[in-house]
């Protein structure tokens, strides 16, 4: 979890991210780092039951739901949720085969993490996902 390697796995082979928390809301942690990954190639899908569209995407009320249209086209889970909410989402992730999750920082659950790691699942915990892809550079996503 968190090493270089893992992390560099992941900005190079997501394209399609499931968020988590996504707000519409301006100001928002979750609504900037989403749009600017969106500007970058990524394309963002927004899990929040309390909005219709987030960044021009149809938002989804739930994992299960995006999933469910969506199939096996989620590449990352990107959570923007308290901590205590992890496990579920965990649960969830491994449940749907996503073969990747990415906790914002100060989201962490070492115990669900570890879980998902033990399912195959690729963990970073605890760090911000536009920083670590700014810091890897903006080269253009295939």
């Amino acid at each position: 979890m968190n090493e270089p390697e893992t992390i560099r796995e992941i900005l190079e082979n997501s394209r399609t991210i499931a968020v988590i928390g996504l707000s519409d809301k301006p100001g928002r942690a979750s609504l900037g780092v989403s749009q600017f990954m969106q500007r970058q190639g990524y394309r963002i899908v927004p899990v929040n039951p309390l909005a219709r569209s987030v960044l021009g995407e149809r938002a989804f009320s739930s994992l299960d739901e995006a999933h469910r249209e969506l199939g096996a086209k989620i590449d990352l889970v990107n959570v923007f949720r308290a901590s205590e909410h992890v496990p579920g989402i965990v649960k969830d992730v491994i449940r749907l085969n996503i073969p990747r999750l990415w906790l914002q920082e100060d989201v962490y659950h070492e115990e669900a993490a570890a879980w998902a790691e033990a399912a195959g699942v690729k963990v970073v915990m605890d760090r911000c996902i536009l920083k670590d892809r700014m810091a890897a550079g903006w080269r253009p996503v295939d």
